[in-house]
């Protein structure tokens, strides 16, 4: 049985900022479809053919969500897996966009979080490991999830 994240859906204020940070992370990403609707408000597919996010336009200009991670409601971040998180940490700092990572010191992965324009926390998670036991480990340091 197939089961995998398809896309997840995300409203921003910073629709083409968020854009960007996707693509600074992602080169490899591409903009699948952007459309306005007749009442104004756009929405963006940012992805592959496989898996993508889906950003819409905030209708409010004022209202900001709570802090990632801060125990408010809501999606505290996504997280994709990736073969070397390297390369990501490189591109983003280069571009200006916050390092939110905690200390992580476990022996079977690697994971960084940023933060993207609207506030918004994306982790990139590199496993060493392809043993399941391991990649899936709780008891070592490397919280918080």
């Amino acid at each position: 049985m197939l089961i995998r994240l398809e896309h997840a859906n995300l409203c921003v204020h910073d629709l083409d900022g968020v854009i960007r940070f996707l693509l600074t992370a992602f080169p490899e990403f591409r903009i699948r479809h952007d459309a306005t609707e007749p009442d104004g408000s756009r929405w963006v597919h940012v992805g592959l053919d496989e898996t993508y996010i889906a950003l819409t336009q905030a209708n409010s200009a004022t209202e900001k969500r709570g802090k990632p991670c801060k125990g408010r409601p809501g999606l505290n971040h996504v997280a994709f897996e990736v073969d070397d998180v390297a390369p990501i940490r490189e591109r983003l700092s280069a571009a200006g966009y916050q390092d939110s990572t905690f200390p992580n010191a476990h022996p079977f992965r690697t994971r960084i979080s940023f933060h993207d324009p609207d506030g918004n926390d994306w982790e990139f998670v590199q496993y060493l490991s392809g043993k399941p036991e391991e990649r899936h480990d709780y008891k070592l340091p490397d919280t918080p999830v």
